[in-house]
């Protein structure tokens, strides 16, 4: 059903499973709600949980087998696939160097300093453009010294990062029926990659939406279906994976990355108080601000299950 997914090598860095919760307060706040759940991706133990533990157990796993001592990537101040990174780098003896877009923070908080007790080198760079260019500086540096780096693009978002969300659909199906309709943030399009691709292999018919934190939709769906037509080789799997319906909400980015609206931290407020979860403002207070929008909206019938897939990243609330 999966493929080649068992076969693909991975680092023990967290335990799986992660909880699903039903949230029952939260939906009774609100009219008409279908059956709310929760996928408590938030939980997971290793260096404050979230998506990116899991896609970091298959690719810091590539990065042991191509023998490399130092790993790089990139992403905001206070990005989450950074500090994982840092973190994964730090428990298997790597080097570690981070290459941030905006302005070095005179006090570190949340997730910068995080990055700095785990050890990483940052590096800044003005712009989100400028970020590739100062990876491969840095990769061409540690090689002049010696060293073997391993380039991570932004988010793991790879088909092997994605197929960590593959193997959390498997993941997810031992746990409960398939929901009517998966709600998730999304921005660099592996965590959508893995559960469209996970959802179609397993003959769910789940429908999967992204919340986008940042990009039109259509940007973020030529992306997923990028790595949509990479997982399919990497899986050894007939099906076209990128024929799937890439379903991409925009329209609670607001005024862009990392800015909040009155929807999302209304949702952090809502979520907080009825179900004692967090949400960060960036990612998940936004794709909450898009469900609720949908159950008062009537998107949804009293009938349906709708699993919200919490992908961590609650450290932001200590920017």
């Amino acid at each position: 059903m999966f493929g080649t997914l068992d076969s693909l090598p991975t680092v023990a860095l967290a335990p799986a499973p992660t909880p699903v919760e039903e949230m029952l307060r939260l939906a009774g706040a609100l009219p008409h709600a279908p059956r709310l759940l929760v996928k408590r991706d938030d939980t997971i133990g290793f260096a404050f949980g979230g998506n990116k533990v899991r896609k970091m157990r298959f690719v810091a796993a590539e990065a042991l087998r191509q023998n490399a001592d130092a790993l790089i990537t990139s992403g905001g101040v206070q990005s989450n696939h950074a500090r994982v990174t840092a973190a994964a780098a730090a428990k298997l003896g790597l080097k570690c160097i981070l290459i941030a877009n905006g302005e070095p923070p005179s006090r570190p908080t949340a997730n910068a300093l995080l990055d700095r007790l785990l050890g990483a080198e940052v590096r800044y760079v003005v712009s989100r453009e400028q970020r590739a260019v100062a990876m491969e500086q840095a990769a061409a540096e540690l090689r002049a010294a010696g060293h073997r780096p391993f380039v991570i693009p932004i988010g793991a978002s790879t088909p092997l990062g994605a197929a960590a969300y593959v193997q959390a659909v498997r993941e997810l199906l031992v746990q409960i029926d398939p929901p009517d309709v998966i709600v998730h943030s999304t921005s660099s399009g592996g965590t959508q990659a893995g559960l469209v691709a996970g959802c179609a292999l397993a003959g769910m018919r789940s429908r999967v939406v992204g919340i986008s934190a940042d990009e039109p939709s259509a940007v973020l769906q030529r992306e997923v279906r990028a790595i949509l037509d990479g997982l399919k080789p990497l899986l050894g799997v007939d099906e076209n994976l990128a024929d799937n319906p890439v379903h991409v909400d925009d329209r609670f980015v607001g005024a862009g990355y990392g800015m909040p609206t009155d929807e999302s931290r209304e949702a952090i407020e809502l979520t907080a108080r009825t179900e004692a979860i967090f949400l960060d403002p960036t990612y998940t207070a936004k794709a909450m601000a898009g469900l609720i929008a949908a159950v008062r909206a009537a998107e949804f019938t009293p009938q349906q299950t709708v699993l919200f897939w919490h992908t961590g990243g609650q450290v932001g609330l200590f920017a």
